[in-house]
């Protein structure tokens, strides 16, 4: 493939060294030129330590899980049952619906091993392959956000109300897989959808195994499986430590010590820069959303970076009057469509072969996001007609 080049230095060399000097000079001039870039560092290397590895661990063991799948035929019987559902939802074939269980009992690119399974990866065509970033991204760390929000209050209080969120985000992942495979039909130069074919259908009807006895496929199925896991660990390294680290410098609010704001140079530490924006995008976002206070709308813009910071925040925020049923709701929702998507989306879809396409992902997303969380309150609004 030939390479695209251009001149040597060109107009957008000095706009990428103003942008990037205004980034830095804001961060630090908050921070100081020294935190910032110890707090960069500590950042990126608890990063490292203690996400990427655990995302390396789930990817290895959901690896081991999906082959294991795969070599005893159950996502072809998986295929065979969801495909009526698929189908219609997300022009998915039914074995995809593994995919959603697998994220939403871990996290998001835990579907990206089964993507490389090529037991799994068989009944999808060419163009529908990449959308299992968003459909993945839309239920990752689902268990763990359903169940922190219906757990909040006294236990039960808002399990209703964690529930309709998790009908919203449903919701909200159908717009975002439809509206990515828009694109990938472009990408792929789709004109017949019918004509698009990996395999045909008389493959689908035999699955490939591995010989020996039961034990030994079952060994070789889970060790084949996770080295496919420990691979992805490594492809997402670049996308999740970059991104993920000044996504979050820039939307942690920062410590304040006796009413002044004090830094330290600690990982994790922050300027709060999206939650203030976010604030200024409040009297558009509220109706939308129905929050009670402008403060609701920290979480989605933290949930953006990390969604366990995020559902942090909420019980301060039930404490102060500030949320009630119906964020809690909404949280859900965009906490499991939005769960970190901004610094998982880019490693997601260069682990998939298609690094081009991650900015028409992340914009999907965002749609589908917003459609979720819209979806969860008028959800919730329908559910207390009802309830009356």
């Amino acid at each position: 493939m030939e390479q695209k080049t251009k001149k040597d230095i060109t107009l957008e060399t000095f706009v990428a060294i103003a942008l990037f000097g205004l980034i830095f000079y804001y961060m630090g001039s908050k921070m100081g030129v020294g935190n910032m870039f110890n707090t960069m560092m500590a950042t990126a290397h608890d990063l490292l330590l203690n996400t990427v590895f655990f995302i390396m661990a789930i990817a290895v063991l959901a690896g081991a899980f999906s082959a294991l799948l795969s070599e005893f035929g159950v996502v072809a019987l998986i295929n065979r049952i969801i495909s009526p559902i698929m189908k219609p939802l997300y022009n998915l074939p039914g074995a995809a619906a593994l995919g959603v269980v697998t994220t939403f009992l871990s996290d998001n690119p835990a579907i990206i091993s089964l993507a490389k399974d090529e037991g799994f990866s068989k009944y999808f065509k060419d163009y529908q392959l990449p959308t299992l970033c968003n459909l993945g991204t839309s239920f990752g760390m689902g268990l763990i956000v359903w169940s922190f929000m219906g757990s909040q209050g006294n236990g039960t209080e808002y399990m209703g109300a964690a529930t309709i969120g998790l009908l919203g985000a449903v919701i909200g992942s159908v717009v975002s897989v439809r509206i990515m495979m828009h694109f990938t039909k472009q990408y792929y130069n789709v004109k017949d959808e019918k004509q698009q074919k990996i395999l045909d259908n008389s493959s689908l009807k035999v699955r490939t195994v591995r010989e020996g006895s039961v034990v030994e496929r079952v060994l070789e199925a889970m060790l084949d499986g996770g080295k496919t896991g420990v691979q992805l660990g490594f492809d997402i390294i670049p996308g999740v430590i970059v991104i993920c680290t000044f996504v979050m410098m820039l939307t942690i609010e920062p410590n304040v010590v006796n009413g002044n704001v004090a830094y330290t140079g600690a990982a994790y530490e922050g300027i709060g820069l999206l939650p203030k924006i976010g604030g200024f995008l409040s009297p558009i976002l509220t109706p939308l959303f129905g929050f009670n206070s402008p403060k609701a709308i920290a979480f989605p813009i933290t949930a953006v970076g990390s969604v366990g910071a995020a559902i942090g925040m909420v019980p301060k925020l039930l404490k102060s009057g500030d949320i009630g049923a119906n964020e809690i709701a909404v949280f859900t929702s965009l906490g499991m469509c939005w769960s970190g998507y901004l610094s998982t989306h880019v490693g997601m879809m260069d682990a998939l072969g298609v690094r081009k396409l991650a900015n028409k992902a992340i914009l999907s997303h965002t749609i589908g996001g917003l459609v979720a969380g819209i979806s969860s309150h008028y959800l919730f609004l329908l559910f207390q007609l009802i309830a009356k």
